[in-house]
């Protein structure tokens, strides 16, 4: 009988203080994250300038593929060139 109790107790403090360290971590974050949250005007801000940045980011894709684009004829136009130079030369 008593050896019953003490593999009770054993087995209630075995599984009891890590499920206590559990339980408390939890609640520690939920208490972390609810006094740290953000205003719902700080929000609306950051969203804003996500919104703005990625706007930017768009912006600057489709200038690199326009400058690709001129890099392109710039460089086709000076191939021409070059071969006209060299065709005109060889008569």
């Amino acid at each position: 009988m008593e050896i019953a109790r003490l593999a009770i107790i054993a087995v209630i403090v075995l599984f009891g203080i890590p499920l206590a360290a559990v339980v408390g971590g939890i609640l520690l974050a939920m208490l972390k994250t609810l006094k740290s949250g953000q205003s719902r005007a700080e929000r609306d801000h950051q969203a804003e300038e996500t919104g703005l940045i990625q706007e930017i980011h768009d912006g600057l894709v489709r200038m690199e593929g326009r400058i690709d684009a001129l890099e392109t004829l710039l460089a086709d136009r000076d191939g021409k060139a070059a071969g006209k130079k060299a065709d005109g030369g060889e008569e």
